[in-house]
């Protein structure tokens, strides 16, 4: 229930938010989701949902992943996953002495096949690969928390308590906004909690080396605890329980053991006596003579009769209320304490050294070695056939996104560079797209070839090229995360992708305000010519409506029912009270008129009820 306890003080955060940032990203994560939402259902799911999401993150985003693997798990961890595994198993704890080591080698053979195929795709992809020691989040916390990475992708809580600031929990490529984040700071603010204390919280409550925590101990009764002291005292106040000692409590003394405190010798003041009919101190035959100072009347006849559920305010109430209420937090302070001290070996020393622990990987002195190439086309066209059974047209053009961003890359860096994976050159910006409120440039890339006529140039079509800007509507999520942005469309000789404005214009800088001064010359005029048509009638504007919505019933009735149809259905309302409604020059003036037939239908009842009515009364008479 930790990230319940997060989720208030989640951001979801926009396109541009990893953009140029470098992001440490838990490889198993990624491969337990995707085998667990299509476990037989695709071929090699790991594979699909690794490269799709890397060129993903790389195109669209911007972003440089950093890939991290699980080293060897510790002790604790390798008992807690097995007890977890017999626990949803149904199977006896009691037998896990046999069955430990096959089922461990089975389940764990399967996982490091699929990591060896996605490190071996990420290799081909150009993308940094680090192994951690131990846990794959306990590295990425650490390159989080000293600087080199800006984030962490991971659904593992426990990158909080290794230290991480900032954890993306989720990513949801078909929207507006696509990052679940979690800033430390934020939690910080919110819940008064520091790393220290999450790391008390989860001794308490349970963590992925000790599934069971504190017997009796719960996140609201941790969260209650931990709170009461400070972060740097927090560890030690932990040790003093475990040994049977009860810490202080507002300042109050108590012994060790007790449960009921001891902070005061003397027996407090008896409470001073209330009146029974109004409440307030003093006596009833008193307050009959006349009203106590609580009770203001307008005459002196006496108090009040006291409301139901009546509680008085006085000061002696009021102290007596306070001591029961302090009592109370008292006697819970003492309850969780004792809980805590039946617990042997609590807190464990080698759990908190783990996550308080800054070394989870092999580094250099400079640091990890993080480093991005460019992909090996050719090998993983071959790898990707291989293992997906996919065309290799499919893959480059799938791959398309990710070499044109790297190709814009070092263009910005490098002007010299003119062709896009050595066959297209830059020819134009054809439009302006929004997709999921996010700006695309949609940029036209020109064959390059000796010969111009062996290449036949395709007329473009006008209804997708003439407009300069476009929005285009949302797509549904897939699970297979397949639908890559920017998108490519080939026609013969072009191709058209869309890419970060940014980009293009840091590569193509004049080709890229020659655009923007055109759009913003032909917007200017679109304003000029809509102005005039702006203030004609109501008419014009309600025509000019766009058609493709669709209106809700009572605005469909109110705008295809024209105000001649509205005068003849007032006069045949009236015309129906009059003798000779039913003539038959009426009925063809009304067959003629351009009526719905739900309006001939509503009318038609409406009369031959009316025509009813009148025959009914003439037979009475």
């Amino acid at each position: 229930k930790f990230w319940e306890l997060l989720k208030p003080y989640a951001r979801f955060e926009g396109f541009d938010f990893l953009r140029h940032k470098k992001v440490a990203i838990d490889l198993s994560f990624w491969i337990v989701q995707q085998e667990t939402a299509l476990k037989n259902q695709a071929l090699n799911p790991h594979l699909r949902l690794t490269f799709f999401r890397t060129v993903n993150l790389f195109s669209k985003f911007g972003v440089f992943p950093v890939f991290v693997l699980d080293g060897t798990p510790s002790p604790l961890k390798s008992q807690a996953r097995m007890v977890r595994f017999f626990r949803f198993s149904g199977i006896d704890t009691s037998t896990s002495n046999v069955a430990e080591e096959g089922v461990s080698k089975e389940r764990n053979s399967a996982f490091k096949r699929c990591v060896n195929d996605c490190v071996e795709l990420l290799e081909l992809l150009g993308m940094p690969v680090l192994k951690a020691n131990g846990e794959a989040e306990a590295l990425c916390a650490q390159l989080n928390r000293d600087g080199h990475v800006d984030a962490c992708i991971t659904a593992d809580s426990d990158a909080f308590l290794f230290g991480a600031t900032c954890v993306i929990k989720s990513l949801r490529p078909n929207s507006k906004e696509p990052f679940e984040c979690y800033n430390m700071s934020d939690i910080e603010a919110g819940l008064g909690l520091k790393r220290k204390h999450l790391i008390a919280v989860s001794l308490l409550v349970g963590n992925d080396h000790d599934l069971n925590g504190v017997q009796g101990i719960g996140l609201d009764k941790a969260l209650r605890l931990v709170r009461g002291f400070s972060e740097d005292e927090i560890f030690d106040k932990l040790y003093e329980i475990g040994k049977g000692h009860v810490p202080l409590f507002q300042g109050e003394i108590r012994c060790a053991g007790d449960a009921i405190p001891c902070s005061d010798e003397r027996s407090p003041k008896a409470k001073q006596s209330h009146c029974s009919f109004c409440g307030h101190p003093g006596s009833k035959k008193a307050h009959f003579k006349s009203c106590c100072e609580y009770c203001i009347t307008d005459s002196n006849d006496g108090c009040l009769k006291k409301s139901q559920g009546f509680k008085c305010n006085c000061s002696s109430c009021d102290k007596v209320r306070k001591d029961k209420d302090k009592k109370k937090h008292e006697n819970w302070w003492i309850n969780v304490c004792n809980l805590i001290s039946k617990e042997t070996k609590f807190p464990n020393d080698e759990i908190i050294e783990m996550y308080m622990c800054n070394n989870h990987g092999e580094f250099t002195e400079e640091g990890p070695l993080l480093e991005w190439g460019d992909p090996k086309t050719d090998l993983l066209v071959d790898f990707l056939a291989y293992h997906q059974s996919w065309k290799p047209s499919y893959i480059r053009q799938r791959m398309l996104p990710m070499l044109s961003t790297l190709y814009l890359r070092e263009l910005a860096r490098n002007p010299n560079k003119t062709l896009l994976v050595g066959q297209y050159e830059f020819h134009s910006i054809q439009r302006v797209k929004i997709r999921y409120g996010h700006q695309y440039y949609e940029v036209k890339w020109k064959k390059a070839i000796s010969n111009e006529l062996s290449c036949a140039v395709p007329v473009e079509q006008s209804n997708m090229l003439e407009e300069e800007f476009i929005e285009v509507g949302d797509e549904p999520i897939g699970l297979l995360d397949e639908s890559i942005e920017p998108q490519i469309h080939v026609d013969g000789c072009w191709i058209l992708t869309d890419e970060n404005p940014e980009l293009v214009h840091s590569a193509f800088p004049e080709e890229a305000l020659k655009f923007r001064q055109e759009k913003e010359l032909k917007d200017m005029k679109r304003r000029k010519t809509s102005t005039p048509r702006s203030e004609g009638s109501f008419e014009m504007s309600e025509s000019s409506k766009p058609q493709g919505v669709q209106l809700s019933i009572t605005e469909f009735y109110r705008t295809t029912k024209t105000p001649s149809q509205a005068k003849l259905g007032e006069d045949l309302v009236k015309q129906s009270s009059s003798p000779g409604v039913g003539s038959s020059k009426q009925k063809r003036k009304v067959s003629g008129s351009k009526l719905s037939k739900a309006v001939y239908i509503i009318f038609g009842e409406r009369i031959s009820a009316m025509n009813k009515l009148r025959v009914k009364k003439k037979s009475s008479f």
